[in-house]
Formats: structure tokens, C-alpha cells, sequence
């Protein structure tokens, strides 16, 4: 009896023996995972790190000193003289100016508003059009897309400047010829049905219109890496998405609104924060970039209103940017948000819960120490 007893006890006893040595085994298992896990994440981002250390080096040494100095240098007074650069601190004086006791500053500003905002839209609207059109065909794909990025090589160098030098030369000429060129401008188009309409509702836009076909020439250079991205986009595009929406009998209207659009909207932002920054770096159609230049090269006091009107000028960017974020934003549907808001009352709830439970063990654990319970 004995001898049955004892093992019975070992029987017994042996399961949970086993139990508690394989807890620590699958806890070690667990965090030589979780190591080999973070070491693998870590060389990638030290590789990741090493590819980008020359760009932060460039950065650190050659941009970011000149981006808060030139902070410094607008709320100074710049002169040149012949020992170097004689400093004197202004304040806010270089910015009222700017906006008030200047008559280029803003003229400069509300043009390149003028400009930023059309030119933009129709060269992501244009480019997308061009590339969703590319995506169709099959036969003589690779030689329309080199055609259309050819542009964006000889655009690199300065052939795209002095072309837009040379399509912006009207400014130059007197105020009757400038008058006599727009008039001619607003009924270049006057034959087209289409302007027709649009000028009797807005005449303004019908000129805003006129002028863009004028310089839609120009326009098509800018649309060379936007085509190539949108390109890239709409191949990353999963094809039974769109066999799916066909055997839900989608057409191809549906499926460009519902499927193609949404999907790249990632890309849509790339590209429209991409086509602000590029369209501003030409002078000839940004005249806040050429009066930047122009302001730089003066020895008297100009630095200091190159700085000034460099930060208003990035201020203006990075709202629109911002702008262009908000529209592009990915826009939740209406039950997932009410879903989630459901998730985060529960969660409130469940830690109102765990502090209540926890106050009243604390409780208990003082009523037991006082009554020695």
C-alpha cells in the first residue's frame, strides 16, 4: 500500500513538474525571438542609417547652418563694406516693410499664388490622365514613356531656363505692348464654343484658362516624374481588385472613382508636394524666387530682405503643403469611426474597472491589517 501510494505522488507531481520546466523554456524561446527580432531590425535600420549618413552629413554642414542663420539675418540689416558685413539688429522692421512699405513684395506673392495654384492642379490632373493612358497600352509602352521624360533631362540643365526666359520676355517690353498682348491673349480663344460659355459666367476664369493654354507648352515639362510615378502607382495596383469589381459589374468609371483614385492618393500627395517645390524654383514663373535673387545681390541692406522675404516665401510653401496634406488625407468612413469611438469609450471603461477593483483590494488589504485579519 505503501509503494501505491508513493506512486501515485509521483505520478501526480511529475505533470507539474513538467509544467514549470517548460514555462521557462518557452519563455526563453520567446525572448531569444524577441532578440534575434530586434537585432534584425537593428541592422536594418543601421543599414538604412548608412546609406542616409551622406546626406546628413551634407545636410548638417551646408544646410543647416544656413537655415537658422538666415533666421538671424532678417531681423538684421545687412550692409557690405570694406572690411566684410556690418550687421545691425532691426527687429521686425524687415517684415512690416515687406508687407507694408514695399509695392513688390506683395504683387510678387499674389502672382505666384496665381501661378502655384492652376499650374499645379493641371499638371497632377494631366499627368495622372497621361499615365492612366500609358497603363492601357501594350505595344510601344517603353518608347511614350521615354518620350515623355525626355523632357525632365534637358529640363536638368539650362535649355528649360533660357526656354522660359524667352516664353516669360514679354515682361520686359513697355505697358502698352504688355496691354496690347493681353488683349490679344483674352480673344485668342474667343472662336471656342467652350470659351464661349465659360466667358459669359466668368470672365476671369476664361482669361485664367487662355493664359494656361498659352503655356501649356510649358506645363507638359513639368509633367516628365509625375507621369513615372503615377505609372509605378498604378502598377502596384492589385489586378483581381479590378476583376472583383467587374464581377460586381463595375464599370470603368466606378472603377476608376472607387478603386484606382483612392489607391493612389499616397502618391497624388508625393506628387503635388513634389510639383509645388519644383514649379517655385524657376524664376522666370515664380517672381518671388527671382526677387529673392535679385534682393541677394544688392549691397545695401538686400541680404537682410533676402532672408525676410525667404522665410515669408517658405511660411506660404509649407501652407500649401499643408493644405495639400489635409486634402489628401485618408478619410474614414462614417460606422468605422463610430467603431472606434465605441473602442475607446470601452477601453475608459475597462480602466475605470481595474482602478476601482484596485482601491478596493487596497481597502480590504488595510481593513485586514488593522483588524488582523
Amino acid at each position: 500500500m505503501a509503494e501505491e501510494m508513493k506512486k501515485t505522488a509521483e505520478v501526480e507531481t511529475t505533470p507539474k513538474t513538467e509544467k514549470k520546466t517548460k514555462e521557462p523554456k518557452v519563455k526563453e524561446a520567446k525572448r531569444k525571438k524577441t532578440k534575434k527580432m530586434r537585432t534584425y531590425q537593428q541592422r536594418q535600420d543601421r543599414a538604412g542609417y548608412m546609406f542616409m549618413a551622406p546626406w546628413i552629413v551634407g545636410f548638417a554642414i551646408f544646410t543647416l547652418f544656413p537655415l537658422f542663420f538666415t533666421v538671424y539675418l532678417s531681423f538684421t540689416n545687412v550692409k557690405t563694406t570694406a572690411l566684410g558685413y556690418d550687421f545691425t539688429f532691426s527687429g521686425v522692421e524687415n517684415y512690416i516693410n515687406a508687407f507694408v512699405g514695399n509695392n513688390e513684395f506683395l504683387p510678387a506673392v499674389l502672382s505666384y499664388l496665381k501661378m502655384i495654384i492652376p499650374y499645379t492642379f493641371i499638371v497632377v490632373v494631366l499627368s495622372f490622365i497621361i499615365a492612366y493612358l500609358l497603363s492601357k497600352i501594350k505595344t510601344g509602352k517603353g518608347l511614350l514613356r521615354t518620350l515623355y521624360f525626355l523632357p525632365v533631362v534637358i529640363m536638368s540643365g539650362p535649355v528649360m531656363e533660357q526656354i522660359m526666359t524667352v516664353q516669360s520676355a514679354g515682361e520686359t517690353v513697355s505697358a502698352a505692348e504688355q496691354l496690347a498682348a493681353a488683349r490679344e491673349q483674352a480673344t485668342a480663344y474667343s472662336n471656342i464654343f467652350i470659351m464661349q460659355i465659360i466667358e459669359s459666367y466668368s470672365p476671369a476664369l476664361a482669361h485664367g484658362l487662355a493664359g494656361i493654354f498659352d503655356q501649356l507648352s510649358i506645363i507638359l515639362w513639368f509633367t516628365g516624374i509625375p507621369i513615372v510615378l503615377f505609372i509605378n502607382g498604378l502598377q502596384k495596383i492589385n489586378g483581381s481588385i479590378y476583376e472583383a469589381a467587374k464581377i460586381d459589374s463595375a464599370n470603368a468609371w466606378q472603377i476608376m472613382w472607387k478603386i484606382t483614385i483612392p489607391m493612389l492618393k499616397q502618391t497624388g500627395l508625393i506628387i503635388t508636394v513634389f510639383t509645388v517645390i519644383q514649379l517655385g524654383m524657376f524664376g522666370s514663373i515664380n517672381p518671388l524666387y527671382s526677387l529673392i535673387e535679385e534682393k541677394t545681390g544688392e549691397t545695401g541692406t538686400g541680404l537682410g530682405f533676402a532672408a525676410t522675404y525667404a522665410w515669408i516665401y517658405s511660411i506660404i510653401v509649407l501652407i500649401i503643403v499643408g493644405f495639400v496634406f489635409i486634402l489628401f488625407k485618408d478619410r474614414k468612413p462614417a460606422d468605422i469611426k463610430a467603431r472606434q469611438k465605441q473602442e475607446k469609450k470601452l477601453k475608459k471603461l475597462e480602466k475605470q474597472q481595474k482602478k476601482r477593483l484596485a482601491a478596493q483590494r487596497r481597502h480590504q488589504k488595510k481593513e485586514a491589517k488593522l483588524y488582523g485579519k
